[in-house]
């Protein structure tokens, strides 16, 4: 399973300061970082895709207190997030 997120942020080297600091605390729930991207029109719109075990222990993570307070210290203004299934490719 993987988690689709999109981050609208305030300054991107900020942000991926936090962003490197954390990759330790969510390996530790089983999540692993795939792809991460931005916009070609703006720096400050960030894409990341997961890999996770659950949907439930991703939400309990994104859920701790410590884990809004990084999104704001990081400069995270608005968040979308979607879980996503592989479908098999037809042939």
């Amino acid at each position: 399973m993987q988690l689709l997120v999109r981050n609208k942020i305030a300054d991107l080297s900020t942000w991926h300061s936090y962003f490197d600091g954390d990759r330790s605390l969510v390996a530790e729930v089983g999540v692993t970082l795939q792809h991460l991207w931005q916009t070609t029109d703006d720096p400050n719109d960030v894409f990341f895709l997961l890999d996770i075990k659950d949907i439930d222990s991703a939400n309990a993570f994104m859920a701790k207190p410590e884990s809004q307070e990084l999104g704001v210290k990081s400069g995270v203004i608005s968040r979308e997030v979607h879980y996503l299934e592989t479908l098999p490719i037809p042939s």
